[in-house]
């Protein structure tokens, strides 16, 4: 019951829904679909054209399959039938559209089945060998279109009942291979088809036993025996019953049919003793447990079928059984069963009560919808009419009070209220159905009792579930028209306040369920009143379905309001603007809650009937929701409505919002934190002018709240984001403020500038924007200089949430701040930004932050300077020598820790503070240009005249044009997607800049062709960027930094990366379209040169070595480097490049032969042996055999000293004496040092060893 209402307004969204349009080439001859007049001819159309048209598309498919089966008497390829299931899988949610094919479908099939039973016989193999897959198609459309849709087309000749009960007793001696349906062998989908088959079957008007052959050929039958035919059936369903499979309702559904014919009395009276005996013998094993709801929906199904008659006898017994299973710890733990067992005792209400239509119903004057539009004309039938069904004839009264009502309907009445209150929605429900057709056979007196006992369950001390089913019986009631418009004043108040249930439960809430069965009651009361009731209470429950189609925090609540709301506009007419309201709130606009509190509920407010009621529910429930987020979108959707009301918001409400920011509780103060501060902004954005009184009152918030001691404890991160954003409202409104309290505000910033939470410090960032410059900027540059010391001071905080902060807070000063030390604040930070300078400071996010402050600085320095050139020169001179380069050292950070390439993000910050820096200076260089006595104009320069003239005057130079496309190219050919995607992009916005043109970039036309203007190109997909990337191999001012970049992706660990970036650089060096025009030497020779030059340039850095070695195989293996012309000299550089990596590293690993652990030695014994085994130049070919002798004799996890007496002697072997003499005195000294420490602190050699393991 979560989306009740909503899918009770499917029909309405599917009418609406425009057909699917017709795969080309699926279209039958002659469909004139094509044609747009033709569409709205469908009358004129053939059946086929217009199924093929809005209905099943692949029928075509379909059929032709069918066809097939058909003509091979059976399934040929398995893969037809995953097929067809694949296709009737994506009709799931609209079965109905598949319904017109189904005697197609289902017909021939069946046919088929039926007639290779009579040909081989219900007991061969051979026969469910093929009857499977055939019945694995019908069961998929029994589960798309349901069963009662499937049934009608198959045969249900008399004949074929035996056929039938032969092939179910085959079947039932098969056991299913899996459960899994993607490999579903065909048994449980077979054992479905049969048993549906006989559930037609048994209804053949002839008795049975006169269809049972045994009978015919046994000698006697005693008329009191129970047929053969159908013991056989009874036997298989009874084992079906406890099955866990759909066989389980199948069989019960079956036995119903069955046992409910007038000539099954003998057999129905067996049923009900073995299902007595079973009931009361029920234990907690699960095929019981299985048994038990088999039975009891078995018996339900029978009860709802049968005749009257021949079950009132069987009702105490049932009620008995009933009442006994439910009271069992088996009910209390399968919802399931008690479901069935509350439909069983409804079923068992009814029979004991005589069937009738009570003449006290409600009755609406026309379903019709358009009927209904026109009350406004026939205001005065409506109110006679219902007057008339209001006042029943008193004679009628007098006979339905004179009814005796059994004492056993009153049992179940009680169950079932007990039902409304279960913990399960499938219960409930059920309840809440039985509720609604027992009460239309009571009398009007008894039905008020029930409607009383009902409200009871909306009492405080009642839990949610009995809200919802309480709801659920109310819609129930409504929708059958038990419920009398007298009523009404004691039911809506209670609907009222279920539209609002919301009930704190620790960190979340319960109650959506409740809202949403509170939505279906008011659709209900659409559907079931006249206009003439519902006025007076439509305009009771409009604001509440509207606000909670607004603001409701679910969306299935939202949608389910809004449904509830159409349809009273619909049926009812009389909402004000309902129409308008209908058309803004639908179905799809409220499935964004940002969007409904935002944009819908803004337009809903416009009409003053539901302003108030929008502004109250966002006042009183929402800006105390438990959500944070929530109480953040709540408080900006008040500032939204502020506009058709300033005298309320500006009164009532910041006084209602003022004395909240101090409540004990979280949420409360939170909410009226912020949504006071976005108030006060959306009022002064709108002209509002405050009092003086309220501005003192918003100007103490903060003091108050600190005085408090609110930051304490928990939720004071909560309170400090709420604070900052609520400084930075009051702060760009000019709230005016005392010199204490613009110095408190200032502290209360400073110290969320130093809080961990980077939230915390963006939102303290952002009202340091705004505050300082509304508030500080006027002072006196004592202040300024107090301010700019302060965070210089805290850039070498050893706290690094006071690093991040203060490099933030440096890029929002204002210039007139900044004009005062803008050199010791840009050298700052450009020390900052580069890991270079802090080899001990880890901290990425400082960085970061770094890069971002040290831009915006710059940005705002120069931004007075454009139209000047005798001022700021200095700071333009500044960027270019020491920003430009600490940007492009931060291009360079490729810093690691837990978190992965953290270093990552501050090469996407260079990458965008390198742009912006660029535009700088080259916005300089232009407006140079245009004022100088050799212009002459102001028209745009040209490509050439920029070039042209002379770099030397030129803030922005071919160097740092060279360095910056180099750069950015480089991360361009990395292996993070992201990281490429930016620089591709950054590129773009550098080579294609509409406003001002960047000279001096090397190879401008390469570029262009390499990287368009286009938005088409997916550069993130390694297949679509590395291909046009390599061809900058071919420009010598680039290869080096892309190649160097290139390398981490063809040597990556990556395998897709890794293989697409290989492709590219092979196809790159094999394409011959490419000219270098590089004096005639060839690709390969050219990134021989460059790979040589990465090897040397990165030596020490085994992050950029490794997979340059790892390319470098590769191309070995594609035969590149293979030719004569210049590559001895690559061979020989590199094995120059690596020459005396072998020997060094086999020293260390020497060294770890004398290791304090046992493992380690032991383990560098066998590298050792293994690495003598693989090089035979490591040690002299006179010393191999006997020091591989050694090692392997020597027992290195025995005594450390005797293994370092022998690793001596391998080192003597070696010719590594004196090199590991002089270790070994250190080594020896860092021994004795330890052993020292182990005496004192027993943890250490631990400690030391997951240190030295790199834990």
């Amino acid at each position: 019951m979560e989306e009740t209402a909503a899918a009770a307004a499917a029909p309405v969204l599917n009418a609406a829904t425009p057909a699917p349009a017709e795969p080309a080439g699926d279209a039958p001859s002659g469909d004139a679909s094509a044609d747009p007049a033709a569409v709205g001819d469908d009358e004129h159309d053939s059946k086929e054209v217009v199924l093929s048209r809005y209905f099943l598309q692949e029928w075509e498919l379909v059929s032709a399959i069918l066809r097939r089966i058909v003509a091979a008497g059976g399934v040929a390829e398995p893969a037809d039938v995953h097929r067809i299931r694949s296709i009737m899988d994506k009709y799931q949610e609209e079965g109905q559209l598949l319904e017109p094919y189904l005697e197609n479908i289902v017909s021939p099939l069946m046919s088929l089945v039926r007639s290779k039973t009579m040909e081989l016989g219900a007991g061969t193999d051979e026969l469910l060998d093929i009857i499977k897959p055939l019945c694995i198609i019908i069961y998929t459309l029994v589960t798309v279109c349901g069963y009662k849709s499937v049934i009608k087309f198959f045969s249900h000749q008399v004949s074929d009942l035996e056929l039938g009960v032969a092939l179910l007793e085959k079947c039932h001696t098969m056991s299913s291979a899996t459960a899994l349906r993607q490999e579903s062998t065909g048994e449980m989908e077979t054992k479905c088809v049969v048993l549906l088959w006989l559930y037609i079957l048994v209804l053949i008007p002839f008795d049975i036993s006169t269809v049972d052959t045994s009978i015919a050929t046994a000698d006697s039958m005693d008329g009191a025996e129970v047929v053969p035919l159908v013991t056989r059936i009874l036997n298989i369903c009874k084992d079906y019953l406890s099955s866990s499979g759909p066989m389980r309702r199948i069989s019960g559904l079956l036995l119903a049919r069955l046992l409910t014919r007038p000539d099954m009395a003998k057999a129905f009276s067996s049923f009900v003793e073995w299902a007595h005996e079973m009931l009361l013998s029920v234990t907690d094993d699960f095929v019981d447990q299985f048994r038990s709801i088999g039975i009891v929906e078995a018996l339900a199904s029978i009860f709802k079928i049968g005749n009257r008659r021949a079950l009132y006898d069987t009702v105490s017994g049932a009620w008995n059984d009933c009442s006994v299973v439910m009271k069992t710890n088996v009910s209390a733990r399968s919802p399931l069963l008690r479901k069935f067992l509350v439909k069983l005792a409804q079923r068992i209400a009814l029979i004991s009560l005589p069937p009738r239509s009570p003449s006290w119903r409600y009755k609406s004057i026309s379903s019709s919808l358009g009927a209904n539009l026109s009350s406004s004309t026939t205001g005065e039938a409506y109110s006679s009419e219902s007057s008339e069904q209001a006042n029943i004839d008193q004679t009628d009264m007098c006979l339905l009070e004179d009814m005796d009502v059994p004492e056993i309907v009153e049992e179940i009445i009680d169950l079932l209220l007990t039902g409304l209150r279960d913990s399960d929605t499938i219960v409930r429900w059920s309840s809440a159905k039985g509720i609604g057709r027992i009460t239309a056979r009571l009398t009007p007196a008894l039905s008020e009792e029930v409607i009383s006992s009902i409200l009871q369950l909306f009492s405080p001390g009642e839990g949610d579930g009995s809200w919802h089913g309480g709801c659920l019986a109310l819609a129930e009631l409504a929708r059958r028209g038990l419920l009398l418009p007298s009523s009404f004043p004691d039911v809506i108040p209670v609907i009222i306040k279920a539209l609002h249930y919301d009930v704190r439960r620790g960190p979340h809430s319960i109650g959506s369920h409740v809202r949403d069965a509170a939505a279906y009651v008011c659709w209900a009361f659409g559907r079931a009143y006249t206009n003439y009731d519902m006025k007076a209470v439509l305009e009771q429950l409009a604001p509440h379905l509207l606000t909670v189609a607004c603001y409701d925090r679910e969306v299935n609540c939202r949608r389910a309001a809004s449904a509830a709301f159409q349809e009273n506009v619909g049926r009812q007419g009389t909402f004000p603007h309902g129409i308008d309201i209908v058309n803004t709130t639908d179905y799809f606009a409220l499935a964004s809650r940002s969007n409904s509190y935002l944009n819908v509920a803004v337009s809903v407010a416009q009409y003053k009937e539901y302003l108030y009621p929008c502004a109250d529910e966002l006042l009183c429930n929402k800006i105390t929701h438990w959500e944070k987020s929530l109480r953040e979108l709540a408080a900006q959707a008040l500032s939204l409505l502020v506009q058709y009301d300033m005298d309320y918001f500006g009164g009532h409400a910041l006084e209602k919002l003022v004395p909240c920011t101090l409540s004990s509780d979280l949420c409360t103060r939170h909410g009226a934190t912020l949504a006071a501060g976005e108030i006060a902004l959306r009022l002064y954005q709108l002209g509002f002018t405050f009092s003086t009184d309220m501005q003192k009152a918003l100007s103490g918030i903060v003091p108050a709240i600190e005085k408090a001691r609110l930051y304490r404890g928990k939720g004071g991160e909560i309170m400090r984001s709420a604070v900052s954003r609520f400084i930075s409202c009051i702060s760009i409104a000019g709230i005016s403020l005392n010199q204490k309290i613009k110095k408190s505000l200032l502290e209360t910033l400073n110290e969320n500038l130093r809080h961990p939470n980077s939230q915390i410090q963006c939102a303290a960032v952002d009202a340091l924007k705004h505050f300082i410059p509304i508030y500080l900027v006027s002072s006196d540059e004592k202040i300024a200089n107090d301010i700019i010391s302060k965070y210089l001071a805290l850039l070498d905080d050893p706290n690094v949430a006071a690093r991040r902060g203060a490099a933030l807070a440096l890029g929002i000063l204002p210039y007139k701040f900044l004009i005062l030390k803008w050199m010791p604040i840009m050298n700052k930070l450009c020390s900052s930004c580069t890991i270079e300078d802090k080899p001990d400071d880890p901290d990425a996010e400082a960085r970061v932050n770094s890069v971002r402050g040290l831009i915006s600085v710059c940005e705002t320095l120069t931004a007075p300077f454009d139209l000047s050139l005798n001022s700021g020169d200095s700071v333009y001179a500044y960027i270019k020598d020491y920003v430009m380069r600490a940007l492009f050292t931060a291009l360079d950070d490729y810093a690691v820790d837990n978190r992965g390439d953290v270093g990552s993000w501050v090469r996407e910050e260079a990458m965008d503070a390198l742009e912006r820096c660029t535009f700088i200076l080259c916005r300089r260089d232009i407006a140079a240009l245009r004022t100088a006595p050799a212009s002459g104009h102001e028209s745009e320069l040209s490509v050439m005249e920029v070039n042209s003239s002379s770099s030397a005057d030129q803030l922005f130079d071919s160097g740092i044009a060279q360095d910056l496309i180099a750069g950015i190219a480089k991360q361009a050919v990395e292996k993070i997607d992201k990281m490429r995607e930016i620089a591709i992009k950054t590129l773009q916005r550098i080579l294609y800049h509409q406003e001002h043109l960047i000279p001096y970039i090397p190879h401008r036309e390469l570029l262009e062709e390499i990287i368009p203007n286009s938005t088409d190109l997916e550069w993130a997909v390694p297949t679509v960027s590395y291909p046009r990337l390599v061809k900058l191999l071919q420009v010598s001012c680039y290869s080096k930094s892309v190649l160097s970049g290139l390398v981490i992706s063809t040597g990556g660990l990556q395998e897709s990366l890794r293989k697409a970036s290989t492709t590219a650089l092979v196809g790159y060096l094999e394409d011959s379209d490419i000219n270098t025009n590089c004096e005639g030497k060839s690709r390969e020779y050219l990134l021989s040169c460059d790979l040589l030059w990465v090897l040397q340039r990165y030596q020490k850095c085994d992050r950029v070595i490794t997979p340059t070695l790892k390319t470098i195989e590769p191309l070995f293996s594609k035969k590149v480097f293979l030719t004569r012309e210049g590559y001895s000299e690559f061979y020989s550089g590199l094995v120059d490049s690596l020459d005396g990596t072998c020997t060094k590293a086999f020293t260390q690993l020497l060294t770890f032969l004398g290791h304090r652990y046992p493992k380690i030695r032991k383990a560098a014994a066998d590298q050792v042996y293994l690495v003598l085994l693989q090089n035979d130049d490591l040690i002299p070919s006179e010393n191999m055999d006997k020091t591989q002798e050694l090692l392997a004799e020597t027992c290195w996890e025995g005594d450390v000293e005797e293994a370092r007496c022998k690793r001596s002697q391998i080192n003597e072997m070696a010719g590594f004496r004196i090199a590991t003499s002089l270790k070994s005195e250190n080594q020896e000294t860092r021994i004795t040092d330890a052993r020292n420490i182990v005496s004192t602190d027993e943890n250490k050699s631990y400690s030391s060893l997951v240190d030295f393991s790199g834990y």
